[in-house]
């Protein structure tokens, strides 16, 4: 397992788990979502190749529309 924050909340990850665990299990759409892991943005091309680790600091946000 992979003890690490998101958002500022803690969280227990699969062991061996990845970014896109991550955002499957934490956003209903990875559609708009950037992703930042220890203050360094995941491409999300890098997603399914980037480990958890513990102690990891995960921000995830998304886009919002308007004018």
């Amino acid at each position: 397992m992979s003890r690490v924050e998101v958002n500022g909340t803690p969280w227990v990850g699969p062991a061996g788990g990845t970014v896109s665990d991550l955002v499957a299990r934490w956003c209903p759409s990875p559609r708009g979502i950037a992703v930042a892991r220890n203050g360094d943005v995941v491409p999300k091309s890098e997603w399914d190749r980037t480990r958890l680790s513990d102690g990891d600091r995960f921000e995830i946000v998304t886009g919002a529309a308007g004018g």
